[in-house]
């Protein structure tokens, strides 16, 4: 390997430049150097250090903010057994939607956007209910708000679903009568 690399520089030699610069070469070089305005000298350079300061100060801050805050309690940390009556709840309420979905009509989509607006107040109130539970250190009170709010819920749920079939009933007779006369 060493006589072919040996061969190659042999062979491109013609191709290196090895002349010398001209001897004033250094000497324009300085004047051109010296012809050039010199820079003027940074005065903002204490900026980034301060800037560096201020974002650790404020990576700081937002950490604190971030432990600071009250930590959010569920009805499920309460116990295995509100974890199970939560779940339940929470899966009749779904139920309940998706029952109430599948009916809707344009007939009956006021009511169920009514409906809708309502399960968004209530479930603000719970968002308020678990945040006094986290407080209060699950004081009883509020754990039975909780269910009662999930309870009002489903309540609400029904009774859409029950206007709704009242409304769909109503329909089917009307057009049967319409179809007799």
């Amino acid at each position: 390997m060493k006589t072919n690399l040996e061969d190659w520089f042999k062979e491109q030699r013609d191709c290196f430049d090895i002349a010398e610069p001209a001897e004033d070469h250094q000497l324009r070089f300085l004047e051109k150097l010296q012809k050039q305005e010199p820079k003027k000298k940074k005065t903002l350079d204490w900026w980034k250090p301060l800037l560096s300061a201020a974002a650790v100060v404020l990576l700081i801050f937002i950490g604190y903010l971030g432990t600071a805050t009250e930590k959010h309690t569920d009805l499920a940390a309460v116990s295995p057994e509100m974890a199970k009556t939560k779940d339940f709840f929470t899966k009749t309420i779904e139920e309940e939607l998706y029952n109430i979905n599948e009916a809707r009509t344009p007939e009956t989509q006021k009511l169920v956007d009514d409906a809708l607006k309502q399960l968004e107040i209530l479930e603000k109130d719970y968002q308020e209910l678990a945040d006094d539970l986290s407080t209060s250190g699950e004081d009883k009170r509020v754990i039975y708000a909780m269910i009662a709010n999930f309870q009002a819920r489903i309540d609400l749920l029904n009774t859409v679903l029950e206007k709704i079939e009242s409304i769909k009933k109503f329909n089917t007779l009307k057009n049967y009568e319409d179809a007799l006369l």
